[in-house]
């Protein structure tokens, strides 16, 4: 498997939004279709054209992607089959040579663990309004 890490460009468009979309139903099962399909183009429209992305390239197509919102990581997704290879060590890696704030679901398992092992520790709780679900806020501290 041949892994690079690289900045973002706009023929990347699919491949993103295929890893958001995929790896976003995965995490967040209480998200509905519409709710999904009104943030999928929100990351296309709003979110991507304003962030610090970099995306997880294996073998020549894009698997994965962060994106990195002033200190903040805005958004960590990787296809789930790449789960556990070190491709999203290698994303906050990237993210934290820059970077070291994030907000992750409550209920998002697989993140919270994630980020949990890289040494995150936990800052604040809130609600996010448009879901009804609680929101950790995470400072890298290692």
């Amino acid at each position: 498997m041949s892994l690079i890490i690289r900045q973002y460009k706009t023929t990347d468009l699919d491949n993103v939004l295929n890893s958001w979309e995929v790896s976003t139903r995965l995490a967040h099962a209480f998200m509905e279709d519409e709710f999904i399909a009104q943030e999928r183009n929100n990351v296309e429209h709003m979110y991507l054209p304003n962030t610090d992305t970099w995306v997880a390239e294996i073998d020549g197509v894009v698997k994965g992607f962060i994106a990195l919102m002033g200190n903040e990581v805005g958004a960590l997704f990787l296809l789930p089959e790449y789960h556990g290879q070190g491709i999203g060590k290698a994303l906050m890696d990237k993210a934290q040579s820059i970077h070291g704030e994030l907000e992750v679901f409550k209920v998002n398992l697989i993140g919270t663990a994630f980020y949990s092992r890289y040494g995150f520790t936990h800052l604040s709780e809130s609600l996010h309004e448009p879901t009804g679900q609680q929101v950790l806020r995470l400072r890298y501290t290692v």
